[in-house]
């Protein structure tokens, strides 16, 4: 008796499971253009920061966009919370542990202060930086008003798994196109891994999708929860359905590859599977102005009810420059991100990020460890 057939599950590939095809055309990588527009804004790299405290404060705010990214400033963390709070990231940073969490929930219940959304937001528009802004969508509808007022470029509605349709009880909650329609600057949201929900986003007006659930280095919601999609094929899902809108609408809306990427071959490969930008976390975290102290930690880690991240340590490596554009002399690729991708793209032929993501791609598990065994024997020494 054949057995009983319920579901068919579909493969789907991380970023150490997949390659990029050369091209049969190879052109200078200085002749490649990176630019991602998100709205009316376009930034030199397509490369945003993670609205999270400890890659994120004004300093490092006015440092990235200088070097041509966006950095997204978390709304509802310690900037927002306290006059002083490179003093409650110190302790965060020193604090063992078995402690840190329940420390951090502490520190994460006080009151959101309105008046320091704004400070922080000028006192980076100030420096002449372009700036975001990031809110959970429950607090989008006080905060999106003064984010706009403040100056910032773009604001970010951001949550473990967001959608279009969202069935709750209160009277009447967050709309995308209604937000869409009473703010000025553009929308981007997320977070998204699914085809049919990142075109239903496109179609309230976003500007911006960003792709992944669970796959930060700080993140636990895989773990807790049990969802989230490989970043490839999650990239390919949304990149379908921004081609498809496109088609439809005439409306070109980027797709942002949030999380799991580690070195510049992971971002390459995002791009080349459809993504017009990623969102970098821990990679930044580890820079040395970054305001963590070499630690790194996710927006839900501090959730009161079901934590879903965690602390990691993750060092302080270099400078933020030498992370993002190099010169290096790091031969592991966890540093100039820029430049990996723009080399990539050079061997594929592809003058632009669309044009990369024409580039071909395979299924290949061995490709970090075909031909490396005397470099993985030297790691073990």
């Amino acid at each position: 008796m054949a057995a009983p057939k319920f579901r068919q599950l579909r493969p789907s590939y991380g970023f150490d499971e997949v390659a990029i095809v050369p091209g049969d055309v190879t052109i200078n990588p200085e002749q490649t253009n990176i630019e991602l527009k998100i709205g009316g804004v376009t930034l030199a790299i397509p490369i945003l920061a993670s609205a999270m405290d400890a890659v994120v404060d004004v300093k490092m705010a006015v440092l990235l966009s200088e070097l041509g990214g966006l950095p997204v400033l978390h709304l509802e963390g310690v900037q927002t919370r306290y006059d002083n709070p490179a003093d409650v990231l110190d302790e965060i940073a020193h604090t063992p542990n078995e402690n840190v969490t329940a420390l951090m929930q502490k520190i994460y219940s006080a009151p959101i202060r309105e008046n320091l959304v704004g400070d922080r937001i000028r006192a980076i528009k100030k420096a002449g930086a372009v700036c975001g802004a990031a809110a959970m969508p429950a607090n989008t509808k006080r905060l999106a008003p003064m984010v706009v007022e403040a100056g910032a470029d773009v604001l970010v509605v951001q949550s473990t798994i967001t959608t279009a349709r969202h069935i709750s009880r209160s009277y009447r909650g967050l709309i995308f196109s209604e937000l869409c329609e009473q703010i000025s600057i553009p929308v981007v949201v997320g977070s998204c891994a699914s085809y049919n929900a990142c075109l239903e986003l496109m179609e309230t007006g976003v500007s911006g999708i960003l792709v992944g659930v669970g796959p930060g280095a700080a993140c636990t919601s895989r773990e807790v929860l049990g969802i989230g999609v490989p970043q490839i094929t999650a990239t390919l899902d949304c990149a379908a359905a921004r081609d498809h809108y496109f088609k439809e609408s005439g409306r070109y809306v980027p797709v942002i590859t949030d999380g799991g990427l580690k070195k510049g071959g992971d971002v390459c490969k995002a791009i080349a599977a459809g993504a017009d930008g990623v969102m970098l976390g821990s990679v930044l975290a580890q820079a040395k102005e970054a305001p963590g102290h070499g630690y790194h930690w996710g927006m839900s880690t501090p959730n009161p009810v079901l934590p879903r991240g965690t602390r990691i340590k993750v060092g302080t490596k270099a400078s933020l420059k030498q992370i993002l554009m190099g010169p290096t002399s790091v031969t592991d690729g966890t540093e100039n991100f820029v430049g990996a991708l723009k080399t990539a793209m050079g061997f594929c032929g592809a003058a632009t990020i669309r044009e990369m993501h024409k580039a071909e791609m395979v299924v290949a598990p061995s490709i970090t460890t075909e031909g490396k065994s005397w470099q993985l024997a030297g790691l073990r020494a």
